[in-house]
């Protein structure tokens, strides 16, 4: 066996041993019973939920601004890693894009479970206001949707041919599969340079497009004048988290993939460095941005938003509130500022804190700001002062990752996450194959 089928055989999909059938199984059920949950909740309406006329938005939009947030790590950072041609990037790439297209396709899903009426969803498009920042997010999920899987399709191809000889003997079937999704590839010249402008073309546009889905989702709050979210500092603000939390994901996901397929010999501690480096600079710009958010105002904040403030530092919120800042983002900067702390497993637990730490950031950007109107509570039922999602919103939430993680777990199922066709270029195993074969 030649070095390059070696190289093959390492990077192959492969069928899933007993613990991912247990973990897929696992996936399943839980997403069977937010279907349950949900099926209930469009049966009963969205009063089997907590959200009523002043926490109109919960759990629902922050998870969605939490999968719009970890899209951007594989459309943005690819995109940039992509056009500047870093060599370190070829492992961890595919897996950012997987992790991209899973989210932002949640991420649509999700905004159709927050809707009282999903069935009134066209109305989004037949009474669509240009003026309005929900219509331009409308139109920026999809395309984001198409971009995202064009930029994780197109460099698939000359994998999936070679993935169509690989299993020709032994999986008929798959190479068949193998072999349509490859397009007829063969490796022409003709066929690379079309499959190379054409990814640098869908990089270039995914930078813009998705700087613009961060920065539509800030107006979506920034527009409604409300305390918390009336301010200019949005745009840059979600876009600087939406960067941590999705290299946060991608370092989580990568661990993760590294450990049970056995690829140390393919991502190393240098890629993980490498992560890590990035994460630190993420996380310092998002520090910076948390200080205009939240400390500033401190000073000549009026009297309704010092009493948000103090809902977050001392109020209800006060332990959601240290958790993400200091969970989800000093200390990981903390880790990541020692070498010890950016190999493999301090970085996966980093990972799985900045992921934990955004997700309920999220949580607090949303609902706090909804229960502290301009006009104060009154004359309404006392459980209406209060939002804490119920038992049908964990329920449906907890369906919505695990299908962000089911499609993760197929795409590693039958894809393979490092790219075998440029690995091979690169350790210069394709050249030397040809020779030994003459």
């Amino acid at each position: 066996m030649t070095k390059y089928e070696s190289l093959i055989n390492d990077l192959a999909p492969r069928k899933f041993g007993k613990r991912g059938t247990i973990w897929t199984f696992i996936l399943v059920v839980i997403i069977i019973i937010g279907l349950i949950a949900y099926i209930d909740q469009i049966r009963q309406g969205q009063v089997v939920t907590n959200m009523r006329d002043y926490a109109l938005w919960g759990i629902y939009i922050s998870n969605f601004v939490f999968f719009v947030a970890t899209s951007f790590v594989g459309s943005a950072t690819v995109a940039v890693l992509r056009l500047t041609n870093n060599s370190w990037r070829t492992p961890v790439v595919r897996i950012a894009e997987i992790i991209s297209l899973a989210s932002i396709v949640m991420a649509g899903f999700t905004i159709m479970i927050d809707m009282g009426r999903p069935d009134r969803l066209l109305n989004l498009f037949i009474y669509a206001r240009l003026q309005s920042p929900i219509t331009w997010d409308v139109i920026i999920i999809p395309t984001s949707i198409i971009l995202s899987f064009l930029l994780l399709y197109f460099p698939l191809l000359p994998d999936l041919a070679i993935l169509k000889k690989h299993h020709l003997k032994t999986k008929p079937t798959f190479s068949k599969w193998y072999g349509k999704l490859s397009l007829n590839w063969t490796g022409s010249k003709a066929q690379k340079a079309i499959q190379s402008k054409s990814i640098k073309i869908i990089a270039i546009m995914v930078i813009p497009v998705g700087i613009l889905l961060q920065t539509i989702d800030a107006w979506l709050f920034s527009t409604t004048y409300r305390i918390g979210w009336d301010s200019t500092n949005m745009g840059a603000y979600f876009t600087s988290g939406a960067f941590v939390a999705g290299l946060g994901a991608l370092i989580t996901v990568v661990y993760i993939i590294r450990k049970v397929r056995g690829l140390e010999h393919y991502i190393t501690d240098y890629h993980f460095d490498k992560l890590a480096q990035y994460l630190l600079v993420t996380c310092l710009a998002y520090v910076y941005f948390n200080i205009n958010e939240y400390l500033i105002p401190i000073f000549n904040a009026p009297a309704e938003e010092e009493i948000h403030l103090n809902a977050l530092v001392y109020g209800d919120y006060a332990g959601i509130f240290w958790f993400s800042q200091i969970v989800g983002l000093i200390l990981p900067i903390l880790i990541l500022l020692f070498k010890k702390g950016r190999k493999p497993l301090p970085m996966f637990i980093v990972g799985i804190m900045v992921v934990l730490g955004s997700w309920w950031k999220r949580y607090i950007i949303v609902t706090p700001t909804l229960l502290h109107p301009f006009l104060p509570i009154e004359g309404v039922p006392e459980s209406w002062h209060h939002y804490f999602p119920s038992m049908h919103e964990w329920l449906i939430t907890g369906a919505t990752l695990a299908m962000a993680l089911l499609i993760i777990t197929l795409f590693v199922r039958f894809l393979p996450v490092i790219p075998i066709q440029r690995t091979a270029e690169e350790k210069g195993l394709l050249n030397t194959d040809k020779k030994a074969e003459t």
